[in-house]
């Protein structure tokens, strides 16, 4: 009976690891999967910004290997998410002070349609199909594309119509 509450307090706590190399592994882990995630497509984001998305699943995955015991100590893996958040609010706070770092942090507005027309080779880039649009205009109240000034792909994957006379709205679903 005893046993159940032993504990090796030493092996929860200290770490195991050196606090450089977690640094440093937390950091080119995060700068990679970051530079990585970037570079996909807008739309299978949908409405969560890369660093949001990367924030969850390296902590998710830091807090698992800290509680599992296995792999390395409690403190280990606080050390590792503390430096996961610590990329993710440096990074939202150079891309507000400095704004080309905003550009590569979050991709541009895209238009897809605009002065009458579709921009087929931005659909393409984004594999984005007309039927898709439509969808877009019609939870809008839109029939028909006439009735669309402008529809922009924003740099969250979400779609912004901008009606003719109606002003601009958002869409209210992520395009998937």
């Amino acid at each position: 009976m005893s046993s159940l509450f032993d504990v090796d307090w030493n092996s929860v706590f200290l770490p195991h690891t050196s606090l450089l190399e977690i640094v440093v592994r937390g950091t080119v882990t995060y700068l990679c999967l970051f530079t990585l995630l970037r570079l996909v497509l807008r739309r299978q984001r949908g409405g969560v910004g890369v660093t949001d998305l990367l924030v969850i699943v390296l902590i998710a995955d830091a807090a698992q290997n800290a509680m599992a015991g296995s792999y390395t100590s409690l403190t280990d893996g606080v050390i590792l998410v503390a430096v996961i958040i610590g990329w993710a609010a440096l990074l939202d706070w150079v891309g507000f002070h400095v704004p080309w770092v905003q550009r590569v942090i979050s991709p541009p507005p895209l238009a897809l349609y605009k002065n009458g027309q579709l921009d087929r080779r931005h659909m393409r880039s984004e594999n984005i199909t007309e039927e898709e649009i439509m969808q877009q205009l019609r939870l809008q109240g839109m029939t028909r594309l006439e009735e669309a000034d402008q529809i922009v792909l924003e740099g969250d994957g979400q779609m912004s119509v901008v009606g003719k006379n109606r002003g601009s709205r958002r869409a209210r679903r992520q395009v998937s």
